[in-house]
């Protein structure tokens, strides 16, 4: 297998960090701490570039906070100058190992994404009779660091560079406690051994894919499966042989181990096909895709909050636009006509006795 050196000139490079701050301000130029490290532009992308180069970087605090929908989640947010260093890394390294990546894989991808996903599954589905769906209890802060560490170093042997991503991985802030036990564990060993990692960060969701990147060959390769895809830690194989499914499931099951992971014992079931699968927010039929009622009810109530928002002045009517806009590109991708026809009729809304129909 290859291994990569000499990377870090690249990683260092003033237009690589210039064009990583361009990045990692997308849909984020007017906040206030973007807008205070852009008046400084200049300086700031030198300062990251000198840290680097002389190896004083340090990662800052995480800011967090917990999300409910559509589960709870803590979400770690980086100083923004630590996401321009992130983005400069991952300018770099991302493509060494994106090569190696299996094409159903979708996630945190170029080019793929949710809902080249949900096609993706939909064929499956109507081509099957069975599906084994599953994902990974608390994948992120399940994920185990030393594991991590020797999988990027499979690729990777700029010693600077590991270093940059040593620091990042360690500096990881505390996750939701994920303590299992494995083969071979003792007492203390869940304890000992450094894992999770912040949802929030680009390097994060990098990580998360290279992660199960041999998983995912594992189940191409040595099981055989030829629909199979995954998204995140959600993954499902898809058969006519339901026998063939259930001894995946063991095999899986037993290679997960080895990266200290353990799939969800709720959320991850065999079944036929011909009664639906939830995936990405949609519910998939053989013959139809229907919008999750929980995300309709969500949807409803965000609908809810831009117009008051509009109302009061607190966004414009293009961020307004922005944001219907977005949702109804998400419903086209089920069998929506007459629902979209019945939520965005008769939505009306009003700011400074101006009234805008969405129909309009």
């Amino acid at each position: 297998m290859k291994r990569y050196n000499n990377l870090w000139s690249q990683i260092t490079d003033f237009k690589n960090i210039f064009q990583a701050a361009r990045q990692a301000q997308r849909g984020k130029r007017f906040r206030d701490n973007v807008l205070e490290f852009n008046y400084n532009l200049e300086s700031e992308l030198i300062a990251i570039q000198e840290e680097l180069t002389l190896k004083t970087y340090l990662p800052g605090e995480y800011s967090t906070f917990q999300i409910v929908e559509p589960k709870k989640r803590m979400i770690s947010a980086a100083p923004y100058r630590d996401r321009v260093v992130h983005h400069s890394l991952c300018n770099i390294i991302m493509p060494i190992f994106e090569r190696s990546f299996i094409y159903d894989s979708y996630a945190n991808r170029l080019g793929f994404g949710t809902h080249k996903a949900l096609r993706r599954f939909t064929g499956f589905l109507r081509s099957s009779r069975y599906v084994f769906q599953a994902d990974i209890q608390k994948y992120f802060p399940s994920i185990d660091h030393a594991i991590l560490k020797d999988l990027v170093r499979q690729k990777i042997k700029c010693k600077d560079t590991l270093w940059l991503i040593d620091k990042i991985i360690d500096g990881s802030n505390e996750q939701e406690s994920a303590n299992y036990y494995f083969a071979g564990d003792d007492l203390f060993t869940p304890y000992e051994r450094r894992r999770g990692l912040p949802i929030g960060n680009l390097t994060s969701q990098f990580f998360a894919n290279l992660y199960l990147n041999n998983f995912d060959h594992f189940v191409k390769e040595n099981l055989k499966a030829t629909k199979y895809l995954r998204y995140v830690d959600d993954f499902a194989i898809f058969s006519n042989d339901k026998y063939y499914l259930e001894q995946a499931r063991l095999k899986i099951s037993e290679f997960l181990s080895t990266l200290r992971l353990k799939i969800h014992p709720i959320k991850s079931q065999i079944f036929e096909t011909k009664h639906g699968a939830t995936f990405l927010g949609f519910r998939v039929f053989p013959n139809h895709i229907r919008v999750k009622s929980e995300n309709l009810r969500r949807a409803r109530r965000r609908l809810r909050g831009l117009q008051e928002a509009f109302s009061n002045g607190e966004i414009t009517f293009y961020q307004l636009s922005q944001s219907i806009c977005s949702w109804i590109a998400h419903l086209e991708h089920g069998d929506t006509w007459r629902l979209r026809e019945q939520i965005f009729d008769k939505l009306i809304f009003v700011q400074d006795k101006k009234l805008i129909n969405t129909t309009n």
